[in-house]
Parts: structure tokens; sequence; C-alpha cells
């Protein structure tokens, strides 16, 4: 039977179609309409530097990030050797490691009950209003076997690793009309070492960074395409003069 123009079209588009979808279904997916906006800005690396230091010293620790090296993130970020190895690399000896941690896969599940996640690829896989949205989530829970909770993840297995800088909070919840529980506040239990502000720019930071780890090759490619789009402006422009003077003496 001879397959159709039409029929073919549609049998090389669905695969490409469904991998582009992929994506934002996930990070929509499991309640997660009321999201906060992170606006993250992948061109400002005093953002992404501030966020690499906060991941390699609060997330490292238990969670991995083992598609990137010391090394790339070095050279991508703008942070020299001396600083990488004094207050980055806590778990690697040289820059050409995989940022990995030391933590046994039993140890993990002893302690938290569950082996924490590769990060490499969570803001692609969540989204990054989702990280966002559930770093800035945690409130105290006597009834957790961490004393911690989350609004956007009930019942995480992590604790609030940032509650140092956030303070500690309780969450109060209201009973909608269809019967669901509705998050209706916090009420601050102690001060931490940072405004509500300073934290909120932090956890920006942080997700920044999350966002360049789950694709570092997006800066490289912001890079040629701002000369790529350099060239086309001077490539038309020559090609206006060109044809001025082609069509300069036909009347």
């Amino acid at each position: 039977m001879t397959m159709t123009i039409k029929t073919l079209i549609k049998r090389l588009l669905l695969p490409v179609l469904c991998m582009l979808w992929a994506p934002a279904g996930i990070a929509a997916g499991g309640g997660n309409e009321n999201l906060d906006s992170a606006y993250i800005n992948l061109s400002d690396k005093v953002s992404l530097r501030n966020g690499a230091h906060t991941f390699v010293n609060y997330c490292l620790s238990c969670h991995e990030a083992s598609y990137m090296r010391y090394e790339r993130m070095a050279d991508d970020l703008g942070i020299d050797r001396e600083t990488l190895k004094r207050d980055m690399m806590f778990a690697a000896d040289k820059p050409g490691e995989l940022m990995t941690v030391n933590m046994s896969d039993e140890d993990a599940k002893a302690w938290f009950g569950v082996v924490p996640p590769d990060l490499s690829l969570t803001a692609r896989s969540r989204g990054p209003d989702w990280i966002y949205t559930y770093l800035r989530g945690f409130y105290r829970d006597e009834g957790t076997s961490t004393g911690w909770n989350n609004t956007l993840y009930p019942n995480v297995a992590m604790p609030h690793v940032l509650y140092q800088w956030e303070g500690m909070r309780k969450a109060n919840f209201e009973t909608s009309p269809n019967g669901a529980k509705v998050l209706a506040g916090y009420d601050q239990l102690s001060p931490g070492t940072m405004s509500a502000q300073e934290y909120d720019s932090a956890i920006r930071d942080l997700t920044n960074f999350m966002v360049y780890l789950a694709e570092p090759a997006k800066l490289v490619r912001y890079r040629i395409g701002f000369w790529v789009m350099v060239f086309m402006l001077v490539f038309v422009g020559l090609s206006y003069l060109l044809k001025k003077e082609y069509w300069r003496d036909v009347h």
C-alpha cells in the first residue's frame, strides 16, 4: 500500500511533538497548578555562581549531580580554580571529577528511608517554578520522621536543610468548599538569618543554577546565537546594499 504524504508527515512529526510536550506534561502534573514563578535568567552569571555555592554546600552532601563535572561548571560560570577547590570541591580531589556524593545508598536508606535522587535533570523533569515553589514550601510538622513537611510535596522525606536561612514556620490550612485542604498562610515560629526577600532571592539563584545544571549547553547556544544574529544583521545589510547596486541603473 502506498503511503500518502499526509500519513508520512504525521508519522514523522508525532514522535517529535510527543518529546516536545513531555517535559511540560511532567512539570504540570501532580497538582502543580499553583506554582510561583521563579523568573530565572541564565545570562545572570552572579546569580548562577551564588546558586552553585548554595548547591554544593547544602544539596551535594546528599544529592548527586552526576552528569556535571566541577571543571565544566567552573568554566561556564566564570569560577576560578582556586575558588573552586577551596569553596566547592568537598567530595572530589580533581576538577575533572563528576559531582557525586560519598554517602552510600545503604546509609541514605537508613537515614532518610529512601535514596535521595540525582538532581542533574530535575529542572527539566519538574520545571523551575516547581523547584522554586517546593524550596519555599517547608514548614514544621512534628508528625513526620524529619520534623518537616512541605506544602507542595506532602510527607516528603527531605528535611528543610535551609531552615537556618528562612527560620521555622508553621503552616495554616483551611478546608475549601469542595473539601480540599488549602494553604491559608504561615506563622513564623523563629526568625532566620535572612529576610523573606533575601531567602526568596537565594532560592531563585539556586533554581537558576539547577536550570543550568539540567542543560549546560544552553549557555553555549546563547553565546552562539548572539553571533549568529550579528552575522544575519550584517548579511542582510550587505544584501540590501548589493541589491541597490544591481538595480541602480534599472528604470
